[in-house]
């Protein structure tokens, strides 16, 4: 039974893709949806779409850039400004590249997206998610995560950076690493919110059809997407989980667990290492400049 009729929901990276789907499947139940995207004009375009599509007005859009710490600390600030609570988080957004590239911050920018970002908004969105409690954090991961190493002596891989070049399903190093990331995130958050009446849990999409390959910055990344275009599942099918998390009230009590097609499952042992996730978590903080916890 769906419990998010009338609930407030952030979904980030929500004007494509399985974010896309997820804030449209969403405003059909008749949650208020606040569309999360780094692009004015074509978030524009996708909430429109959205408000066609499921008769539902109460769509907003904000602007963020999950790469800049700046960014996402004036939008926390600019939401609680708009919004007095939060029911639900779908830490969506995501990103590949191909070489190297660096923040203006100073931070990777895959990393930078796919983990400090949703790190970081988490952290700034929290006192709102815990006095609009019950309520829920949906951390979107990928199966790569297997293939991800946790080397805390160098998150920001300027040792040894491999990206989308010759991508296949074992071979995306650092991508698979922020994804593991964010597995290891998700079941220490689990942890330090027990008796909050805040959940946190993670989901493996599964191998979607999405636009992820096209900032990679390689024309034989982008091409080698197109050709395993035909083994792609749909980015609808692919935010079913997302919805289910969000939405599903099988799953209220439940925390500090990892979904895939809206059932349990488990996780490579790498990110069950809670000595490790324990580590990362403070070296995340130290890195974003965050008071320890």
């Amino acid at each position: 039974m769906s419990e998010i009729k009338g609930k407030i929901c952030v979904v980030t990276g929500s004007n494509s893709g399985i974010g896309k789907e997820t804030a449209l499947s969403l405003a059909k139940m008749g949650a208020q949806v606040v569309m999360v995207v780094r692009n004015q004009e074509r978030g524009e375009r996708a909430r429109l779409e959205i408000v066609k599509q499921t008769g539902n007005n109460s769509v907003d859009l904000m602007v963020c850039y999950l790469s800049s710490m700046e960014s996402i600390r004036h939008f926390a600030q600019e939401f609680k400004g708009k919004y007095d609570r939060l029911d639900v988080l779908v830490n969506n957004a995501g990103a590949m590249f191909n070489k190297r590239a660096v923040t203006p911050e100073g931070f990777e920018c895959t990393l930078a997206v796919n983990y400090l970002g949703p790190f970081l908004l988490t952290h700034e969105l929290m006192d709102l998610l815990k006095s609009s409690a019950p309520s829920r954090i949906i951390n979107v991961s990928s199966g790569l995560a297997k293939n991800g190493k946790v080397n805390l002596d160098d998150l920001q891989s300027e040792k040894n950076y491999r990206g989308t070049k010759a991508y296949s399903q074992v071979r995306a190093p650092v991508y698979a690493n922020t994804k593991l990331m964010v597995m290891m995130f998700t079941y220490e958050l689990s942890r330090r919110l027990i008796g909050t009446g805040v959940t946190a849990n993670v989901l493996m999409p599964g191998f979607v059809a999405t636009n992820l390959g096209k900032n990679s910055g390689s024309l034989s990344s982008s091409l080698m997407f197109k050709m395993v275009r035909p083994m792609q599942v749909s980015a609808k099918k692919g935010a079913e989980t997302s919805v289910y998390l969000a939405s599903s009230g099988d799953v209220k009590d439940i925390t500090g667990k990892c979904f895939a097609k809206k059932k349990e499952v488990m996780t490579c042992p790498e990110s069950c290492n809670e000595e490790l996730q324990k580590r990362l978590w403070k070296k995340t903080e130290s890195m974003l400049g965050l008071p320890p916890e």
